[in-house]
């Protein structure tokens, strides 16, 4: 019987994976990230050590034999391993709130997106909020920090107050250190009065 593990590691956090099964043959293939983002995972068996580095690649372990590498594609590996791919997360989802100028009122367009968000977050059981509140570049850069923050808050006021447990959701303020539309200083740009929801 086969023993597969499946690996999906950021490359910058590469990732290692001592393989000593005792079945007759074990299996690791890498899957693509969700976002298409690089990944590669080490694999050691006995002193054989292995990089897969390319989606879909596979690494196959029989006994104290060395590690053989191939590449399947994805039909195969849906066909052969159906599973892999219905039990996969769903990608993650961003929205994006604006505010009017000054304070932590959204704008009448952004009030018409909660209820998406609402929607996803429930569909989405277990699934974690980022709420990240930013400015534009006009105040200060500590009252924008506040700013940011009392924005970011708001918006999770809103949705607990809507059903979606105050567990699930983490509220940053980033003033305007992450400015959507690139601006000088002092310019009011209504780009970058916005909170940013992640569902993920």
């Amino acid at each position: 019987m086969e023993t597969l593990i499946v690996a999906a590691a950021a490359m910058v956090m590469l990732s290692t994976l001592v393989l000593g099964f005792t079945a007759p043959e074990s299996s690791v293939i890498l899957l693509p990230q969700a976002d298409g983002s690089l990944s590669a995972v080490a694999l050691k068996a006995l002193t054989d050590t292995q990089i897969l580095n390319t989606p879909y690649q596979r690494a196959r372990i029989n006994g104290e034999q060395p590690l053989v590498i191939d590449t399947l594609d994805k039909e195969t590996v849906l066909a052969k391993y159906p599973s892999l791919f219905s039990s996969m997360p769903k990608p993650a989802k961003k929205f994006i709130l604006y505010f009017l100028p000054g304070g932590t009122e959204l704008t009448p367009a952004s009030q018409a997106v909660l209820p998406e968000i609402l929607t996803l977050a429930q569909q989405r059981a277990g699934a974690d909020l980022v709420v990240t509140g930013h400015t534009d570049t006009t105040g200060a850069l500590l009252a924008n920090d506040a700013l940011s923050l009392k924005r970011a808050t708001a918006v999770v006021k809103l949705l607990v107050d809507s059903g979606v447990p105050a567990g699930r959701i983490e509220a940053v303020g980033r003033g305007k250190r992450e400015l959507l539309i690139q601006t000088q200083d002092n310019v009011d740009e209504p780009q970058n009065r916005r909170v940013e929801v992640l569902v993920r």
